[in-house]
């Protein structure tokens, strides 16, 4: 058992800070051990930290969505900040220059704010007209689709990426570890893996999270517009162009002829984003330095670290959860790299 350090005192600070509805709702809530802190609680059916339940309730409670918003969803390690600077430079390519866009300077999670972490954390209620004076208002989040509040019910635009549940899983094992207190010890691969296959991990479980923006992009193809990492990957020029319609900011056809989607997607590849300076300095979050955000971004790394046997389980969870709702995804497999593993 892990014990009380350092690390959970600004946790502690902040949780003084809360609402009494809050608090109370907070005994009352299912709780188990956190991938980076020590707790997590289950709030409206996911897991998320003490922190964001009430960041989550003051979004619920203030946020009003206007049909003109773009909301950005992903579940954490799944191409969040790739989706966020290809959205911001397809919505603003007739403001900026390539040659000094706001991406080469900015962190791209400052240019798309999240709605839980950033303008709502700690119970803010804060002035969107002043943050957002154009339109669109570009807000990214990780709350899972039925606790989007006033943006379920509006007309905004709504896209969602998602990764396939194995590299998904090694991605946050890796970036989770990071970002854990030196106090703490690290958590082992086969402890986190338990933890994710029975959904406990932040936002999670993924496969309900996944679910949720998928039925709903069934539904409403013209608001919600549902992305794969790996076909991203494949066919980045073809899924920028998708993208693009589906914001109805279409590409001309002089602006293909001129290279314009080649100069976006090189301009949010994991490559220049990986080397630009801002992204290699600085903080996101006191134990989140903005370089972890960039490792590999490669499709089938979960090969190096996945056993048979963790294989079989994951593979039967993810064809108990998703069979039968028409979502699969692309694997990499040893040796046989076109192999697709459908649930």
């Amino acid at each position: 058992m892990s014990t009380i350090t350092e690390k959970q005192q600004p946790v502690d600070d902040e949780e003084e800070k809360f609402t009494d509805e809050c608090k109370e709702l907070l005994l009352s809530l299912p709780k188990e051990r956190g991938w980076m802190i020590l707790d997590q609680y289950q709030f409206q059916g996911f897991w998320c930290t003490s922190v964001l339940i009430q960041s989550i309730m003051a979004f619920q409670k203030h946020f009003q969505a206007r049909d003109s918003d773009i909301v950005l969803a992903t579940v954490p390690k799944s191409g969040t900040t790739w989706l966020k600077a290809s959205t911001f430079a397809i919505v603003n390519r007739h403001r900026y220059a390539i040659k000094n866009h706001p991406l080469l300077t900015s962190f791209s999670h400052d240019l798309v704010p999240y709605l839980e972490w950033n303008l709502y954390a700690n119970n803010l209620h804060p002035d969107l007209s002043s943050k957002f004076p154009d339109q669109p208002r570009l807000f990214g989040t990780h709350i899972p689709f039925p606790s989007l509040g006033t943006i379920k019910n509006s007309n905004c635009k709504i896209v969602y990426i998602c990764r396939n549940p194995f590299d998904t899983f090694v991605s946050a094992w890796h970036f989770f570890n990071k970002g854990r207190p030196k106090s703490l010890a690290p958590l082992s691969l086969d402890e986190a893996f338990d933890m994710y296959c029975k959904g406990i991990i932040l936002f999670g479980p993924y496969w309900d999270h996944m679910l949720g923006y998928w039925k709903e992009s069934l539904k409403r193809p013209h608001n919600v517009l549902f992305l794969k990492y790996e076909d991203m990957k494949e066919d980045g020029v073809f899924h920028l162009k998708k993208l693009a319609q589906f914001l109805e900011y279409p590409f001309t056809i002089e602006e293909e002829r001129n290279g314009v989607i080649e100069e976006i997607a090189q301009l949010c590849s994991f490559e220049t984003m990986k080397n630009l300076e801002i992204n290699k300095t600085g903080k996101f979050f006191p134990h989140v330095e903005n370089k972890m955000l960039f490792r590999k971004a490669e499709v089938g790394d979960w090969i190096n670290y996945l056993n048979p046997e963790m294989v079989e389980r994951l593979s039967k969870v993810i064809e108990e959860r998703l069979g039968g709702s028409g979502l699969s995804f692309k694997y990499v497999f040893p040796q046989q790299t076109d192999r697709s593993c459908a649930p």
